[in-house]
């Protein structure tokens, strides 16, 4: 049985203060649910004050980028060694808005993926099709194809602990989210990629469902068989919300 993990994925959002404040709302509500893994990904400049207010707790540290480099000349940039001394567990790449807004390549997802195995984080590796895409029946050459790629630097023997991230670019921050039958299709076709990528650690690895992820719609999400957990945009931006949404209801709930 996969361990269902449910991320979010803040953005360009919160100060450090404000960042602080939702972690001391937020922990009490999740303190038992252990069945679970529970990830926050703050902004760069957030990061130290949630690591210190996570710290103990049952809740992970998840950076929204990294730059594959080790150091060097990159202005504005941030190494994986850096995340990793920060206490960073997970690290997000391939996320669509990385992919469309500046320009990043699956060379490059993949390099910021092996990057961050090497530090010991997980990469959280994000796939979905826009909506043209999917209008022209395109939606699992383009997802395989991205999966493939985005994964290629990752270690066939650290595979199972990769995350991937099915995101459909036109249910992100859209209010629209792809049912849960057709989101398990396209999970399912995910898990049969990974599986001839990686073999049987194709079935450990979690694929997580992401667009407009919210307590309405989350449990039914939650109960298809392929999808193991949810990366949250704008649901996740408040304690209650974000933790009804960990306390998702499936076989008697998650909590």
């Amino acid at each position: 049985m996969r361990r269902p993990i449910l991320a979010a994925n803040w953005k360009m959002h919160k100060t450090a203060a404000e960042a602080a404040e939702f972690v001391e709302e937020f922990l009490p509500l999740v303190a038992d649910a252990g069945s679970v893994d529970i990830v926050l990904a703050p902004t760069f400049t957030a990061l130290d004050r949630v690591a210190n207010g996570l710290r103990g707790s049952n809740v992970a540290l998840a950076a929204q980028n990294v730059n594959p480099e080790e150091q060097g000349a990159f202005t504005g940039e941030i190494a994986p060694g850096m995340l990793a001394e920060l206490g960073c567990r997970y690290g997000i790449v391939g996320h669509s808005e990385r992919r469309a807004i500046y320009s990043e390549s699956d060379d490059f997802i993949a390099s910021k993926a092996a990057a961050l195995f090497a530090h010991g984080i997980c990469p959280i590796v994000c796939v979905g099709e826009t909506l043209e895409e999917r209008e022209a029946n395109r939606t699992l050459d383009v997802v395989g194809r991205q999966l493939v790629a985005s994964l290629a630097g990752v270690p066939e023997a650290r595979a199972a602990e990769v995350v991937v991230a099915y995101e459909p670019v036109w249910a992100i921050g859209t209010g629209k989210t792809a049912t849960p039958e057709l989101a398990q299709e396209v999970h399912a076709a995910i898990r049969s990629q990974l599986g001839e990528c990686f073999g049987a650690a194709g079935d450990a690895i979690r694929i997580q469902y992401g667009g407009s992820v919210k307590p309405e719609n989350v449990d039914t999400l939650m109960a298809q068989p392929d999808i193991d957990g949810a990366l949250v945009g704008g649901a996740s931006l408040a304690p209650e919300t974000f933790a009804r949404i960990v306390r998702f209801e499936r076989l008697g709930g998650a909590s």
